[in-house]
């Protein structure tokens, strides 16, 4: 069985590089939801302007994409590595 990942977007409103990464990352997930066999994928967004730590920690950085607690990447998201990621292959 398919195992459970759950995906974090850090960033803040007025971002424009988090408006992109936003839409790549849900452009990737609508283009994995018509594959079968894959793991549920969830999606939360968390802005820095709502946690010190993570402003403290990534505030230079944003938007950070992490894959299950882990910094995938940051700035940019590139569709393809996501998805290769996503899909472990």
């Amino acid at each position: 069985m398919p195992r459970d990942i759950r995906l974090t977007l850090i960033g803040k409103p007025g971002c424009h590089l988090c408006d992109d990464a936003r839409e790549v990352v849900q452009a990737v997930l609508a283009e994995l939801e018509l594959t079968d066999a894959l793991p549920r994928i969830a999606l939360d967004e968390v802005s820095i302007l709502d946690d010190d730590e993570l402003r403290a920690r990534y505030a230079e950085e944003i938007p950070v994409l992490l894959i299950d607690g882990v910094v995938h990447n940051y700035w940019r998201i590139d569709p393809a590595r996501l998805k290769t990621a996503l899909i472990g292959g």
